[in-house]
This record gives C-alpha cells, structure tokens and sequence, in this order.
C-alpha cells in the first residue's frame, strides 16, 4: 500500500510528556501511519526549527529574541534539541515493542523542517534570514538532507520498520512571493527563485527518498513547482482549498502522487464532528477532481488540518480517531460515503 494514503497525524502534540504522546500515536494508528511526535510545549529545542538542532550536521543553532540563530558552535540549545529527540525515539520504540511491532512490515514517519523553512527561519550571525545568503541555503539544505537520513536510518533499525519523511514548509509560500519580512524595511527579503525551491527539495528528496511528504498548511501552494519536484506526496489543510487549486491537486493526483487531507479539525471543535462526516469532507474535495473515488482510493490519506499542539490531549486522540476511520472508510468503500 501507498506508505502516504492512510491516516496519520502532521507532527505536532500537545503537552510536555514523549511517553504518553507515544502510546497514543502507536496505539491508535498501528496499521495508518504513526509518526514520531514533536512536544513543542517543552520549549527550547522542541519545537519546529529546534528539532532542526538535533538533525543538522556540522551546523549548531542557537536563540536570540527573534527565535533562532546559526551558531558557531554547539551550545546548550544543541544538546537540548539532542536530547529532546533522544527521549523522544526512546519513548517510541518502548511503545513499540510493547505493542509487538517490530519487524511486522509497518511504515512509521518522522518530521522536520524543510529546507526553505529553515533557511527562512534561521537567523546568519549578522541578524538576517539565512535565506538571504546563497551559500547559507545550501549549506543548510546539504546538512539538514545528511542529518535527515541518519535519523531515518537510525529510528528504521531500531524499529526494525521503515521509516519514511515529511518536510514541513509553512514558509515555502512567502518565500517565493517575497512576502517574508526582513531586519528592517530598508533590508526586504527577495522572492526565492523557483528553480532554487526545487533544487533545494530534491537535495533532501534525494537523501531520503523514495517516498518524501510535504506539508504545506497554509494557503497558495506551488504546485506547478511541486509537479517539478521529486517530492512523491503532500499534506494540507483541506479547508485552505479554493477552486483553482483543483486542478494542481488533480494533476499531483494524475502524476501518480498523494495527497494527505486535513479534514479534522486541529482544535476541538464546537460540535464533534462523526466519522461519517469526516469521510464526507474526504469526498467533497475528491468528488470535484474529476476522478472516479475508486481510482483515488490508493491516492488519498487523511489527517487533521494541522498540527495538533494546541489540542487538548482528549481531543488530539480522538482527532487521530477520526482521521483512522474516515481513511479506512475511503480505501476500504469510497463509492460508499
């Protein structure tokens, strides 16, 4: 089966403690696709451009008031991001092992920055956007595609399972319309080159592949660029959709890629939607591709709208829940929603 057209969660959970976060994910999503967490309530290191700590080779990062920095050296921000990410795949592969999973054919997914994100996110040391220097971007892009792969690597013997990738690039959209901010107003940030995105992606496609998920929640997704990529699926917020993104979901789609719908709701919500719903907010996208469901049924995953960190823990269960079902229901029936 497709390793992306299943349910999974995006990455993100709420509360401080690996363990707890770990049974749930396991325990819920066995046969979907766990995903080792990221507990950005733990604070430094924790969250998305801290976990970059822990992966990055050669590169360490420190704060400062703005969030992060290029850093000469490893500090304690490093080893605080080494050791979140340590508890966290020790945590994983306990509930692993307790639920008798190991060496079953399973597929498990881990998270981190993407390349444009990262260099977006990162300050040099002069206090400007990594982006902004051409030799930054690619050196962070070469180390964080070499420090991907041994993570990948590593977690995949541990659990005896294969472990595929998802890069989150929230700022992939402002960067290429020149929308990010700079130091001052006299110091824009320019518009990235197109050609640059993609050569950037396919790097770290390349050190992890074969099969890369990108998640992009936000708004004006690229996907002519994407169609130019290697990238082989990607996870948005369904509720983001306007009409003409249609046609590049459906040219992804006709290309032999995946498409993750975040259809559950990353926050509680007023009313708890049912599983049957879910399953309709599935087919309400799907039904106007102008594809038959059947021919989608190996082509669509579901997941919640984004991450679920600020969830309660009660809600982000039963969020994964609703993703479980609703994507069970897809690949087992879809002519049946």
């Amino acid at each position: 089966m497709n390793a992306f057209a299943r349910a999974s969660g995006i990455g993100s959970w709420p509360g401080t403690t690996p363990r707890a976060a770990a049974d749930v994910v396991v325990g819920e999503l066995v046969g979907a696709l766990p995903h080792l967490v990221e507990l950005p309530a733990r604070g430094v290191g924790a969250d998305l451009l801290g976990r970059a700590g822990a992966l990055l080779i050669d590169v360490a990062i420190d704060t400062v008031p703005r969030g992060y920095r290029i850093a000469a050296r490893p500090g304690s921000v490093t080893r605080r991001a080494i050791s979140f990410l340590d508890e966290d795949c020790d945590v994983f592969e306990e509930a692993w092992e307790i639920a008798g999973l190991r060496g079953g054919g399973h597929v498990v997914k881990v998270q981190a920055p993407g390349p444009v994100t990262l260099a977006a996110g990162l300050e040099l040391a002069g206090g400007h956007r990594a982006i902004t220097d051409a030799g930054a971007v690619r050196d962070l892009a070469a180390s964080l595609a070499e420090g991907v792969a041994a993570h990948q690597s590593s977690l995949s013997r541990r659990l005896d399972a294969t472990v595929v990738v998802q890069f989150d690039e929230p700022s992939l959209p402002m960067a290429l319309a020149g929308r990010l901010t700079g130091v001052t107003s006299f110091s824009p940030v320019a518009p990235l080159d197109e050609s640059v995105a993609v050569s950037l992606l396919d790097v770290c496609a390349a050190a992890v592949g074969p099969e890369v998920l990108l998640h992009c929640c936000g708004s004006d997704i690229p996907w002519e660029l994407l169609q130019r990529s290697t990238i082989s699926a990607i996870s948005l917020d369904a509720s983001t959709l306007e009409a003409a993104d249609l046609d590049g979901v459906a040219a992804f789609v006709e290309s032999g890629r995946t498409v993750m719908l975040g259809v559950v709701p990353a926050s509680a919500p007023e009313r708890r939607p049912s599983a049957e719903e879910v399953a309709r907010a599935v087919v309400a996208v799907t039904d106007r591709l102008g594809f038959t469901r059947t021919a989608l049924r190996d082509r669509i995953g579901v997941t919640p709208a984004c991450g679920l960190a600020g969830a309660t823990p009660q809600w982000a269960r039963i969020a994964i829940d609703l993703a479980c079902t609703a994507a069970a229901a897809f690949a087992e029936d879809p002519d049946a929603i």
